[in-house]
């Protein structure tokens, strides 16, 4: 009598542990996909603190806002170790100095949950225009605020 020693698997026992693989992955990287985006909100949340509370120490030195954020107003003078940019598209947040000497500013961020809980918190401030006087600037020019009531977008204002 011959006994059959081959040991191995067949092609449909392959081919179910490769489905249940499958399937297994694309559950994981579904769930990964929305950690990512919770992960690039936070941080822009966090960039925003960062960039306010270097505003605040500008206008301790300075008795007014920065026209601009760019390295020379906060970067040199030491307020803030770099300028923070947005984790997807590497662009700059939204900023905006407002008022007579610019004595506020208003800046944002859009976040991509629009459901974000930070939303319910924030300023929601409408656009504002008007000419200012910045302590950076040699001339007064037209400043134009953004809209920050749109749904994602997370804005603060001192």
């Amino acid at each position: 009598m011959l006994k059959n020693n081959k040991k191995g698997f067949t092609l449909i026992e392959l081919l179910v542990v490769i489905a249940i693989i499958g399937i297994l992955s694309s559950v994981v990287l579904a769930s990964l996909n929305s950690a990512r985006t919770k992960s690039r909100d936070a941080k822009r949340i966090s960039d925003m603190k960062q960039l306010q509370l270097a505003l605040e120490l500008y206008f301790d030195s300075n008795s007014g806002y920065p026209s601009v954020i760019n390295v020379a107003t906060l970067v040199t003078p030491g307020y803030i170790a770099t300028i923070p940019t947005d984790p997807v598209g590497g662009g700059s947040y939204l900023y905006a100095a407002i008022g007579t000497g610019c004595t506020s500013y208003h800046i944002g961020t859009t976040l991509e949950d629009a459901g974000h809980t930070v939303l319910d918190s924030d300023v929601d401030a409408t656009a504002s225009s008007g000419t200012n006087q910045c302590p950076d600037e040699s001339s007064s020019s037209a400043k134009t605020d953004f809209d920050g009531t749109v749904a994602a977008v997370y804005d603060l204002k001192p």
